[in-house]
C-alpha cells in the first residue's frame, strides 16, 4: 500500500483536547510505553472520524498494523463518555429562548433483509439520531442511535426528549415528523398548502424560518465524513456520534 501525507481539517484545539485526555487516561492505567504517543493517537482518531479513512489505511500511514482499531476504539470510548447527557443539555437549553429538534439518518452498509434498519422516509438503511440545537444552530446534544425504521416522534419519546423539555419548560420547534409529541414541542399546521388558511400559512412560513438553522447542526454532525457511510457494527454508532459531539464542543469557544 502506498502512503502519502494528508491533512485533517479539524481545529488544533480538538487535537490538544483529545491528546490531553488520552495522556491522562494512560496515567490512570499506568501505561508505560506504546508505539504511538497520545498526540499521534489523537491524530489517528481525528483522521478516522473526520476523513472516514479505514483502519487499513490508517495502519499503513501511522505504521501501527492491526492495533489501529484498538487505538481508535479507546479514544472514541473516552470521548463518548464525556459527551453531555440529555439532562446537561436541558440545563444549557434552559438559558436559551428555545431549542430546535430534528432527526437525521446516519447511513449504514446493510442489505435489504435488515428491515429494522431501513428508513422508508430516506429509502436507505441507517440509524436514527436525534439532535438538539440552540436558536443559532449550535449543536447541543446528540441522542443514542436507534434503527432507521424508528420514526422521529417515537425516537424522541424513547429518549425522553419531550418529557425533559416539557418538565424544564423549554420551548421546542420541530417539523411534522413530531406530530403528536405534545408538551412544549411545536410543529407546523398539518395539511396540504392549498387547504390551509392564510393565517396558518403565515404561521408555517414563520415556523420554517425558525427551524431552518437546525439544518446547520445536522450539517455540522455530518461534516465528520465517517458518519456519512458507516461500515461498523451498529452497536458502535452511538459512541461514534457522541465522540464527534464531544470534539465539536471542545473545539468551540462557547
Amino acid at each position: 500500500m502506498l502512503v502519502y501525507p494528508s491533512g485533517v481539517d479539524v481545529s488544533s484545539s480538538a487535537l490538544r483536547f483529545l491528546s490531553a485526555k488520552l495522556r491522562q487516561h494512560r496515567r490512570e492505567l499506568g501505561t508505560r510505553w506504546r508505539r504511538l504517543s497520545p498526540g499521534r493517537q489523537a491524530l489517528l482518531t481525528l483522521a478516522h472520524l473526520r476523513n472516514g479513512h479505514r483502519y487499513a489505511q490508517l495502519a499503513a500511514g501511522f505504521g501501527v498494523g492491526t492495533t489501529a482499531y484498538r487505538y481508535v476504539a479507546e479514544a472514541v470510548d473516552l470521548l463518548a463518555a464525556l459527551a453531555p447527557t440529555l439532562e446537561e443539555a436541558a440545563r444549557t437549553a434552559s438559558r436559551k429562548a428555545f431549542v430546535l429538534l430534528d432527526g437525521t439518518l446516519l447511513p449504514i452498509d446493510r442489505i435489504a433483509a435488515d428491515r429494522p434498519f431501513y428508513s422508508g422516509k430516506h429509502k436507505k438503511h441507517g440509524m436514527n439520531v436525534q439532535i438538539l440545537a440552540d436558536p443559532s444552530g449550535w449543536l447541543l446534544w446528540v441522542s443514542p442511535a436507534l434503527p432507521g425504521a424508528v420514526h422521529d416522534v417515537r425516537a424522541a419519546r424513547e429518549h425522553g426528549i419531550v418529557g425533559m423539555l416539557t418538565a424544564a419548560g423549554i420551548k421546542c420547534w420541530a417539523d411534522k415528523g413530531y406530530r403528536g409529541a405534545g408538551g412544549t414541542v411545536r410543529i407546523p399546521y398539518w395539511g396540504r398548502w392549498e387547504t390551509l388558511s392564510q393565517g396558518q400559512k403565515a404561521v408555517n412560513q414563520s415556523h420554517a424560518k425558525i427551524r431552518a438553522l437546525v439544518e446547520q447542526a445536522v450539517a455540522t454532525l455530518k461534516s465528520w465524513r465517517l458518519l456519512r457511510k458507516l461500515r461498523c457494527s451498529t452497536a458502535r454508532i452511538t459512541s461514534l456520534a457522541q465522540a464527534v459531539l464531544t470534539l465539536y464542543l471542545a473545539s468551540s469557544d462557547r
